[in-house]
């Protein structure tokens, strides 16, 4: 009788599709929001008849996000549920300008390319997290190992891209540094800088890949 309604969680037309958060957080964006949208024959392109925006703040990941969006999604659906019903929720069109796609993640670009700006590389850390991860490779105790990067913040040193600066785990990027806060090897759990650090030998002076 009304149709159906979509939750999208991005601010339509920009991110449409299948990864909108972590497309969002990827790119830098300061704010995102959700939406409820009639559904029509194209990819997230129907009308929208209510809107929630929401900051992002400079260290949220993807995580974080989508449980904000979680709780006040069922909110703002369970508002326009009865408004639809007293005919009391008004549809306008999406812009047509400003239309972005949000492609699903692939896991080859989930690996840190280290001359890349620290911004960019903090951008991607949290748009990857907690799944599936932005991630390096390094020699730990003598093996080649993968550590996923779940929490990272940014940091105004600089130095040859990919270098361990300190013993905490601030990384050189092309252009500033990133201290991993928290890390995940390859079947470990995820774990602090400090506890990782622990249980290796000295990664300072380090290059890594």
């Amino acid at each position: 009788e009304y149709g159906c309604l979509n939750l999208h969680a991005s601010m339509l037309p920009r991110w449409r599709g299948a990864a909108p958060i972590q497309r969002a957080i990827m790119a830098g964006d300061k704010h995102t929001g959700l939406m409820v949208m009639q559904m029509d024959e194209g990819l997230d392109t129907g009308d929208v008849g209510l809107i929630d925006e929401i900051p992002i703040s400079e260290n949220m990941t993807a995580g974080e996000l989508h449980d904000q969006m979680m709780i006040r999604g069922a909110d703002l659906m369970g508002r326009a549920l009865p408004a639809l019903e007293r005919d009391s929720l008004h549809f306008i069109p999406q812009a047509t300008e400003g239309v972005t796609y949000a492609k699903k993640i692939d896991k080859a670009e989930a690996r840190i390319d280290w001359s890349q700006s620290a911004q960019d590389i903090h951008n991607k850390v949290r748009g990857l997290s907690p799944f599936p991860g932005a991630w390096f490779e390094t020699e730990l105790n003598g093996k080649q190992t993968r550590v996923k990067v779940i929490k990272s913040s940014l940091d105004d040193r600089n130095g040859a891209a990919g270098t361990v600066l300190d013993d905490g785990l601030t990384i050189a990027a092309g252009e500033g540094a990133i201290a991993l806060a928290h890390v995940q090897r390859e079947g470990k759990s995820v774990m602090d800088a400090e506890t990782f650090i622990r249980g290796t030998s000295s990664l300072k002076g380090k290059v890594l890949s």
